[in-house]
């Protein structure tokens, strides 16, 4: 037993992989991260571009498709959906043991798509389909654009995993997305599944550059708080949007709560402890996901402790202290919502150019 299996036996949280390689499925060693207690597994288009250009692994694949006749964009997705549907099945014995809750892989629509509400309603359904496994999560930026597709999604009974959040009112914009298509969903409703994925260290990151230029006392006394505060705040939002006649309602069809799912978790100043983002998140109905680095890190001297609900009120003031020193909650979040978005569309198309010159050789 490690820690990963005590935060999830003795807390309720579920740690998840975020990263992907094909060298971690053909060694086992994704296999032997789901035996350390690793309950999921994410991935995004930065990901992918490191795990396909950084290596060999795929180079055979990729020869044979473009052989076969397929576009350099046809071939790349073979690729990203060979990974993810080998992960799958290593994840799906978590899925069938835990009913459901766990064992999910995610796979991103083509970030082009961020702003355009019927392509991402297409290409998430395509996905869905081409994939086809119970336990895969397709991931939709939650982008004003993106909330209708996640509601027509869930509506649709396909599990969604809703990412790039970073502000607490589009978080509640999501969640109602997810009540919402689950409420014009047919039947039971069991077999939906859904996680909110909310941002974590890139605020600290831009949140403390603007305290920096301040540089007064109170400003630096608040580096490194507001991320955890803001996290805080969203599972009080969480805790609060399910429950009360509207949820229990869903509840009785067999609805599951929406978890949030702790993104951007590694510590990106190494001033900060570098479990910080998870020692500090800690509650039940949650997800952390991780690079590999910092689960090895939590595996090691992580500590196991329900935190996320501690001094809530604190966190409120933290946030409020913040907004006193001239900090806009509001321009930071959406500031980081369209980079996040520019950021995942340029490792697709710098990947894509990549592979066209590559496909040029070999043709």
């Amino acid at each position: 037993m490690t820690r990963l299996h005590d935060l999830y036996a003795l807390e309720g949280q579920s740690p998840w992989l975020d990263n992907i390689r094909r060298g971690w499925i053909t060694s086992g060693e994704l296999a032997s991260w789901v035996d350390s207690g690793v309950r999921g597994l994410t991935s995004n288009p930065s990901i992918f571009q490191k795990a396909i250009q950084g290596s060999a692994e795929y180079d055979d694949e990729f020869t044979s498709s473009i052989a076969s006749g397929m576009d350099v964009e046809a071939s790349y997705w073979q690729l990203v959906t060979s990974d993810i549907r080998a992960a799958l099945g290593i994840l799906r014995p978590v899925y069938d043991e835990s009913d459901g809750l766990d064992g999910y892989v995610s796979v991103e629509v083509d970030p082009a798509l961020a702003r355009n509400t019927d392509g991402t309603t297409t290409a998430a359904r395509a996905l869905d389909e081409r994939l086809g496994e119970p336990n895969l999560y397709v991931k939709i930026p939650a982008t004003a654009e993106g909330l209708l597709p996640i509601q027509t999604m869930i509506s649709e009974k396909r599990s969604i995993n809703v990412t790039l959040i970073f502000s607490l009112e589009r978080y509640a914009e999501v969640m109602e997305a997810y009540i919402s298509g689950l409420e014009a969903a047919a039947g039971d409703l069991h077999d939906i599944s859904s996680v909110a994925s909310f941002f974590i260290s890139r605020l600290d990151v831009e949140v403390d550059r603007r305290l920096d230029a301040i540089g007064t006392p109170e400003a630096l006394a608040r580096r490194g708080e507001a991320a955890v505060a803001n996290g805080k705040l969203a599972y009080d939002l969480f805790t609060r949007t399910f429950s009360g006649p509207r949820w229990d309602a869903l509840a009785a069809r067999g609805a599951r709560v929406q978890r949030p799912l702790w993104a951007s978790t590694s510590t990106k100043n190494p001033a900060y402890r570098d479990t910080l983002y998870v020692d500090e998140l800690i509650g039940p109905h949650t997800v952390n996901t991780l690079p590999d680095n910092t689960l090895e890190a939590f595996k090691d001297h992580g500590t196991v402790a329900r935190t996320i609900d501690a001094d809530v009120a604190g966190a409120r003031g933290v946030i409020d202290d913040l907004a006193a020193l001239g900090i806009d909650m509001a321009e930071v979040t959406q500031q980081l919502e369209d980079e996040g978005v520019a950021a995942f569309e340029k490792s697709f198309d710098e990947l894509l150019a990549v592979l066209s010159e590559k496909a040029a050789t070999l043709r």
